[in-house]
């Protein structure tokens, strides 16, 4: 089955609030991406992560940790590729690439997030990354 446009940008299904959620982060569109999360969203960072913590409410992810991330790197992309579905939960494995503001140096580096979805909107997140080379990136 195909979906058009409409029914992508109007689908409760998990994959697809997560997936929209990943192109609007992609575009810098924080209002969209806002739209993809319940009002009492728990969205963690992990621990060693420079934005560890867990944040909630949209306002809250968007301003501590995306527009954050738009303060400290350029063209940080999580660039989602591989999606594995059971019901309401949602695991992407994903790459995280940018270059550091103040060292200049790249990262292209693995991650995997899991999202629970509910009603149509993201209600947890939290990260799997390998810290230690999101660090070395931001040392000289």
């Amino acid at each position: 089955m195909t979906h058009d446009s409409t029914d992508f940008a109007t689908s409760t299904a998990p994959a697809d609030v997560v997936r929209r959620q990943y192109l609007a982060s992609a575009a810098g569109d924080l209002k969209a991406l806002r739209a993809t999360l319940a009002p009492d969203v728990e969205w963690t960072e992990m621990a060693g992560f420079p934005l560890a913590g867990t944040h909630r409410t949209p306002e809250g992810v968007t301003s501590n940790v995306m527009e954050k991330l738009g303060q400290y790197w350029d063209g940080w992309t999580a660039h989602d590729d591989t999606y594995v579905v059971d019901g309401e939960n949602v695991v992407v494995l994903a790459r995280y690439t940018a270059t550091n503001k103040a060292t200049g140096k790249p990262i292209d580096v693995r991650v995997a997030h899991h999202f629970v979805v509910r009603g149509g909107l993201i209600v947890r997140f939290e990260q799997f990354v390998d810290t230690a080379l999101v660090r070395d990136a931001m040392t000289d």
